[in-house]
């Protein structure tokens, strides 16, 4: 013992921290204050059975010390165990999760009981390491514990830590008798799916009279956001703790469970208005999306509207192609339902045969984990409706019946899910349900109005019904709000279709050929380009038009002729005349 009555000695350290308790806190103090003594119990309970000692429960936070690095790990797996029964009974919501790092080093102990020094610095940075549920240990606890417990590791790699010389190895302990992580703890957030939250945008004008536009645009980005199911949203009480207050996105998504941060500034200027937003990774603090709008302040509330469209529609489908590309670099081991669903519409962005048979595997494994996920059974409709699209289905028949199985299955799973019904709108059309269709595709846009798939639904279904010039305004709307959606193209195609239909022949021309830009390879819009060409009268570049797309996919062209997008037959002949006199002269 030093002169100052601190002693050095050898310990097992674990650090405890809650994950998302400010949300918690903001949501609802009470219930939060409940669930943190519980959790409190259950640590004190675990720490000390197994040879351990409480120095610090500050918070959300827990310090402990233990004699052996055997004690350490064995209460940490029993605690995790412990807080997952607790949180089983929890609305997802209000379940509060630990990240737990354990390290064995020297440790300074003072008279009073506290401890510090590098070893308990190290397993605090091994606790940030450590996914929400789960347990990071150091690599010197692995190696003293390894074969002695009935418990799996995974290796993480080395770290370079704050204020730590030297890189820390840090192992994922995957819990006793297990042979992969929990599935649900994997996202790095509190709950099954990647959250995101939206921080109070920053009023730059110095105008205090501002500060209703700028929190109201805010709150209905949040409200927006929360109608997408693919991801949850943090509620408005937790993230409008930080108004006013300039924080680092990486806190913020540790303190409130989120994986990504929306956040943005708005300046006014005489009648103009500029209105900044960016979309974070709050894991590694990188930029995913940004861009800058700029408006005349004719109709505030108009305006308001439109931004929140317009920011919600193209954020939502960011998240979850960043999404997508984690879930595609994960080991198989380490995938649940989520991650398969995912990896899934990444396939279907292919726009391939290959694609489209490769998402329906995935669906099929996200199915077997867990047969009740609405996405899952949306993606598998999808897929047989892509096969349709692609001309690719064995049987037509068979695939749009496979297609409306799945699609009406998702919708009762849930019957919220704007996802759900605009694949199930989709799938009404390929037996020409065209009411059915158009209803699916309202109650949609009315679940989601930033749904981009869901209005190009709704204007394709109106154009099959022969309401051309509404759908096309539909279409167009699909197009506006999300630019950058990889099916876009599809939505074009479908706007020249209808410019066809009415008889519009060269903006159908016109639009064909904008198709044919975003995606070269769509034999789709080459045959209305055929058409359209035809009708005005160019036969030389019609035919060049049907030579393309049989070089993209032999026999296109024939199976095309007995298409029938409408629910009007006079319009479905209109559609091919053009092709059938292109082809009938050559004869």
């Amino acid at each position: 013992m030093s002169d100052d009555g601190v002693v050095q000695r050898l310990a097992a350290i674990l650090v405890a921290d809650a994950v998302g308790y400010s949300r918690l806190m903001g949501d609802d103090e009470r219930a939060t204050i409940a669930a943190l003594d519980a959790s409190r119990d259950i640590f004190r309970a675990h720490i000390e059975a197994n040879g351990g000692r409480v120095v610090d429960m500050a918070g959300d936070s827990v310090l402990s010390v233990f004699a052996s690095a055997a004690g350490a790990v064995t209460a940490a797996l029993a605690i995790q165990e412990s807080l997952a029964e607790e949180n089983a009974a929890r609305p997802e919501s209000r379940r509060m999760a630990y990240r737990i790092g354990v390290n064995s080093g020297d440790v300074q102990e003072k008279s009073d009981g506290t401890v510090y020094g590098d070893g308990v610095n190290i397993a605090a940075r091994l606790e940030s390491l450590a996914e929400p549920g789960s347990v990071a240990i150091s690599g010197v606890v692995h190696e003293t514990v390894r074969g002695r417990l009935a418990a799996a590791f995974a290796d993480m790699g080395e770290h370079e830590v704050k204020n730590i010389a030297e890189p820390v190895r840090a192992w994922r302990l995957q819990g006793q008798g297990e042979e992969a992580p929990d599935k649900a703890a994997d996202e790095g957030t509190i709950f099954d799916q990647p959250a995101v939250a939206v921080l109070p945008f920053d009023n730059m004008s110095n105008d205090a009279e501002q500060d209703y536009f700028v929190d109201g645009l805010t709150e209905d980005i949040i409200t927006a956001l929360a109608a997408w199911r693919s991801f949850p949203v943090i509620a408005r009480n937790s993230t409008f703790a930080y108004k006013g207050t300039s924080p680092d996105v990486r806190n913020v998504g540790r303190e409130l469970g989120a994986r990504y941060v929306l956040e943005g500034g708005i300046r006014k200027g005489g009648n103009r208005i500029r209105i900044t937003a960016q979309l974070i990774d709050a894991e590694s603090g990188h930029h995913l999306w940004a861009e800058r709008f700029d408006r005349d302040l004719e109709d505030i509330f108009e305006l308001q509207d439109e931004l929140t469209q317009r920011i919600t529609a193209t954020v939502a489908p960011e998240v979850e192609r960043a999404q997508q590309k984690l879930s595609t670099v994960k080991a198989p081991s380490d995938l649940g339902a989520w991650d398969y669903a995912q990896r899934g519409m990444a396939a279907l962005f292919e726009f391939t045969g290959e694609g489209n048979a490769r998402a329906r595997e995935l669906f099929a494994q996200a199915l077997a984990l867990d047969p009740g996920y609405s996405h899952a059974h949306a993606g598998v409709a999808l897929a047989h409706n892509r096969d349709l699209m692609l001309e690719l289905a064995e049987s037509r028949e068979a695939a749009a019946e496979a297609a409306h199985a799945a699609a009406l299955k998702a919708v009762e799973l849930d019957p919220g899910d704007s996802f759900a019904h605009t694949v199930l709108a989709i799938a009404h059309m390929w037996p020409s349900r065209y009411d059915a269709a158009v209803a699916q595709a309202e109650r949609a846009v009315s679940l989601n109005p930033s749904n981009a798939l869901a209005l190009a639904a709704l204007g394709t279904a109106l154009d099959a019904t022969g309401r051309h010039d509404d759908g096309i305004a539909r279409l167009q709307e699909a197009l506006r709000i999300n630019p950058q959606d990889p099916r876009n193209h599809i939505f074009v195609n479908t706007i020249a279709r209808a410019q066809l239909a009415a008889g519009h022949f060269a903006e159908a021309e016109a639009v064909a050929r904008q198709a044919i830009i975003d995606r070269p390879d769509f034999p789709h819009a080459h045959y209305l380009l055929a058409a359209a060409l035809a009708s005005l009268d160019r036969p030389g570049e019609a035919r060049a038009a049907l030579d393309a797309c049989e070089r993209l996919q032999g026999g296109f062209v024939e199976r095309r002729l007995n298409w029938a997008p409408y629910a009007d037959a006079a319009i479905n002949a209109r559609l091919h005349a053009g092709v059938r006199t292109t082809l009938a002269t050559e004869d």
